[in-house]
C-alpha cells in the first residue's frame, strides 16, 4: 500500500480553506498543515480536517509532501519557489507570480529540482468536461465576459490577474496559434476591456469588472462551423457546430468539482500516474504574459 502523501496548504483564507478540503477528501493524501501568518485563521481551517497550524514556513515545509500555494497572489512566487527549494512538488492558485521573471524563476526551479509544477486554471476542467478542448477546429473568435461584485478578495492584483487571467488562459487553451503582440486595452484596477490578436487570425476580446451589479460570467466561441455559447453561472451552453460536446458536462464528476480534479490530477502527475498537471508552468506563464500585456496596453500599474 503506497503511503499518504502530506498535503500542506500556505494561506486560510476562502481558497486555503477549499484547497484544505481536498487534501482531506482524496485518496492518498492527508491534509497535514496549514500556514498563515494569522495562527487562529490557520487553527479554524486545518484543526477540523485533522491538520495542524503553522505561521513559521521552514516547519510548515517540514510536515508536508506536497504544497498548494493559496496565499495573496503577490506572495505566489515567494511562497512557491520556498516549497520547490526545499524539495516540495507545488500546486500554485492562479496567477503563478505576478511577474514574467519570478514565473520564469518557479519553472526554472522546478526543472532543475525535478518536481511537478501546477497552476490553479481549474476552468480548463469545466472545457475537458464539455468536450471542448477535442474541437476539430481553430477557432476564429472568443468574446469572454467576467464580471463579479465589489469584494475585498484579491485587491493584491488587478481584475486582470484576478478575473481575465481564467479566460486567457481558455483562449490559450483553444488556439493552436500565438498571440501576435497586437494588444489593445482600456480600463483601471477593477474593470478593464481587452483584445488580442493571434498569428493565424484568431481574435480574441475580455471584458472584467469587480465592480459589478451582480455575477456574470459568459463566453463566446466562434468557429468556422458555428459556434458555442457558455453560461459560466448557469453552467449551461448552446452549441451550433456539429462538434459532439457533451450537454450533461455539469453532472459529470469533474464538472461537479473542477477543483477536486485539477488537484487530483496534480497529486497523480506527483505520483507519475499521469505525464502532468491539467495545467502546467509552461501553461501558466502564457497566461500570464498576455496577461501582463494587457495591463501594460491599459496602462495598469502594479500596487
Amino acid at each position: 500500500m503506497v503511503e499518504s502523501l502530506r498535503g500542506g496548504v500556505i494561506g486560510a483564507g476562502v481558497f486555503g480553506g477549499y484547497h484544505a478540503r481536498q487534501y482531506a477528501r482524496l485518496d492518498g493524501v492527508v491534509l497535514s498543515a496549514v500556514l498563515d501568518p494569522h495562527p487562529e485563521r490557520a487553527a479554524k481551517v486545518a484543526m477540523p480536517l485533522g491538520g495542524r497550524a503553522f505561521n513559521d514556513l521552514d516547519k510548515f515545509l517540514e510536515a508536508v509532501d506536497v504544497v498548494t500555494v493559496a496565499s495573496p497572489a503577490s506572495l505566489h512566487a515567494e511562497h512557491a519557489l520556498a516549497a520547490l527549494a526545499a524539495g516540495k512538488p507545488v500546486y500554485v492558485e492562479k496567477p503563478l507570480a505576478t511577474t514574467l521573471d519570478a514565473a520564469e524563476a518557479i519553472r526554472a526551479r522546478a526543472e532543475a529540482m525535478g518536481l511537478i509544477v501546477a497552476c490553479g486554471h481549474q476552468e480548463r476542467v469545466v472545457f475537458a468536461a464539455m468536450g471542448l478542448l477535442d474541437a476539430p477546429e481553430a477557432p476564429i473568435r472568443l468574446e469572454a465576459l467576467r464580471h463579479g461584485p465589489v469584494s475585498p478578495r484579491s485587491q493584491d492584483v488587478s481584475a486582470v490577474l484576478d478575473l481575465m487571467v481564467h479566460d486567457i488562459d481558455l483562449a490559450l487553451s483553444l488556439s493552436p496559434s500565438a498571440p501576435t503582440g497586437g494588444v489593445t486595452a482600456r480600463g483601471d484596477w477593477d474593470a478593464v476591456t481587452a483584445q488580442a490578436a493571434f498569428a493565424d487570425g484568431f481574435q480574441a476580446s475580455f471584458e472584467v469588472s469587480r465592480q459589478a451589479p451582480e455575477r456574470k460570467r459568459t463566453m463566446r466561441v466562434v468557429f468556422p462551423s458555428g459556434e458555442v455559447e457558455i453560461d459560466f453561472v448557469a453552467r449551461t451552453f448552446r452549441n451550433t457546430t456539429p462538434f459532439p460536446l457533451n450537454p450533461d458536462f455539469a453532472d459529470t464528476p469533474a464538472g461537479q468539482d473542477p477543483l477536486g480534479a485539477s488537484v487530483e490530477s496534480f497529486l497523480l502527475a506527483v505520483r507519475g500516474r499521469a505525464p502532468r498537471p491539467v495545467v502546467t508552468a509552461d501553461e501558466a506563464i502564457r497566461a500570464l504574459a498576455l496577461a501582463l500585456a494587457v495591463e501594460q496596453a491599459a496602462g495598469i500599474q502594479a500596487r
